[in-house]
Formats: C-alpha cells, structure tokens, sequence
C-alpha cells in the first residue's frame, strides 16, 4: 500500500523534531516522492550524514510501502 505525504512527513518530524519538510508526489501514485528537509540538525554535517539522518527516519519504509525519495538536505540560512 502506497504512504502519503503526511504520513512521510511525520516519520522524518518525529526523528528531526525541528525539521521543516516539504513532500511533493512525482508520479502521482504514492510511490516515488521528493523531500526537501531543513533542519539545524544538519549544520556542518556532509550531505552523506544529512540523508543518512532522514533515511533512518524512513528505514521501516523505504523499499516497501514508499519506493523512491529524491531527497534533498539542508541546514536553515542563518540571517
């Protein structure tokens, strides 16, 4: 059975408390998803760590009930 947004959201919320998550659906089917994740979590950390960190998030998920995540990681700007 195919995730939702929401529910993706609130896997990586509740390992990155302070993330800011925005989900689009690619294909339309629930299946292949692009995340773009901002958290504090990730300053000075490599983009290796920070997807690490969100892939642990989703572990239970990924290959399963959630197919493709293109993901994308970021610190917040500082401003």
């Amino acid at each position: 059975m195919p995730m939702n947004a929401h529910d993706i959201e609130a896997l990586i919320k509740r390992h990155i408390p302070d993330a800011e998550v925005t989900i689009r659906d690619l294909a339309g089917d629930g299946d292949h998803y692009a995340a773009t994740v901002v958290s504090e979590v990730f300053r000075g950390k490599t983009r290796v760590q920070q997807h690490q960190l969100v892939y642990q998030a989703l572990k239970a998920e990924m290959g399963g009930a959630l197919h493709a995540l293109a993901l994308q990681t970021s610190a917040p700007q500082k401003g």
